[in-house]
């Protein structure tokens, strides 16, 4: 009987000294500095990944050398289900436990994709499509199944979303990067609507963000954007035509190649402001914060014209004749 014991004993105890060996061995593991090479190193843990799947993907990738390891360290701590999928840089000093820590917390480095002021919608869909860390659902959509998905009541997207650098992480959807263009251009617009000038002669903030869109389009010097919506303003109050050529520019679409004609300024078009009066139908292109406030809080002036002068900034003129004159002293073709 006594022998029993004694061999339980030896059993219990063989037993709690392997249990501290193994314990021992996963403290050392789990403190022992990963040998990243390069670091950092960037890593993309795929959606929907099983915590062994993960392992593997992390040795693969070089981060760990250990993955059964990785995946005991997980489970001993019950962790192994809350490993978040998602795009990492690790750099050193990295440990299996701040690794495993890390990626608990779904510290994620987020990518980013950038719209420019002046762009035009269809090159914002394609900057989406382009990018590959982005998840596609509307690739496939129209101009308007994508504006009902938005809940966008516009016949066009353009001007509806705001120019700016958005972060993400990888496998977000287009349409999630959309709605936050939208939104945020709605905030923009409604606050400077609230805050414009008085006595402007724009009845709405589709109005002014129609306007702002030209303002954007020319300008070639930020300091200028005051001057030039002051410039299209002035026209609006006296009923004069804007004759802006970026309008006509998009009314032609596709058929535009880089020149504009003496024939193209003619050919009536609803973009045409040198044959229709007041503001084109819709926004030509994003435009970005500053612009905004410029056209609804424009500099002080009394111009009607603006060339440019070669070196990006523009004569502004009160009179045609000035205009005329300044038009040849610069040697401008076009027509502002």
């Amino acid at each position: 009987m006594r022998s029993i014991i004694r061999f339980i004993k030896f059993l219990a105890w063989s037993g709690f000294l392997l249990a501290l060996t193994v314990a021992a061995g996963l403290y050392y593991y789990a403190h022992q500095e990963l040998r990243l090479e390069p670091s950092p190193v960037t890593f993309e843990l795929r959606a929907g990944s099983s915590l062994r799947n993960a392992a593997s993907q992390l040795a693969t990738a070089g981060v760990i050398s250990q993955p059964e390891l990785f995946e005991v360290l997980a489970r001993v701590l019950g962790e192994s289900a809350k490993i978040k999928a998602g795009n990492y840089e690790f750099s050193r000093p990295l440990t299996p436990l701040s690794l495993l820590q890390q990626m608990t917390r779904g510290d994620v480095t987020l990518l980013a994709v950038t719209f420019v002021e002046g762009s035009t919608f269809k090159q914002m869909r394609k900057a989406l499509q382009d990018n590959p860390k982005i998840r596609a659902e509307t690739a496939t959509m129209t101009e308007t199944e994508l504006l009902e998905k938005l809940e966008i009541p516009q016949p066009l997207g353009e001007g509806w979303f705001f120019p700016d650098t958005y972060h993400f992480s990888a496998g977000t959807s287009d349409l999630a990067i959309l709605r936050r263009a939208h939104q945020l251009m709605l905030r923009h617009l409604n606050q400077e609507w609230e805050r414009r000038a008085p006595d402007l002669p724009l009845k709405s903030p589709m109005q002014a963000l129609i306007l702002a869109s030209i303002v954007e389009k020319e300008t070639g010097k930020p300091e200028e954007r005051g001057l030039v919506a002051a410039v299209f303003i002035n026209r609006l109050r006296i009923g004069m035509l804007l004759q802006t050529d970026p309008t006509v520019i998009y009314g032609m679409g596709e058929s535009f190649n880089g020149n504009i004609r003496k024939s193209d300024l003619t050919t009536d078009t609803p973009y045409n402001t040198y044959t229709r009066a007041g503001l084109p139908p819709t926004p030509i292109a994003m435009p970005g914060l500053e612009a905004l406030r410029a056209t609804l809080n424009p500099a002080p002036s009394d111009a009607l014209y603006f060339v440019a002068r070669g070196d990006g900034t523009s004569k502004f003129s009160r009179t045609l004749a000035e205009h005329e004159r300044a038009v040849t002293q610069y040697q401008r073709r076009g027509r502002k």
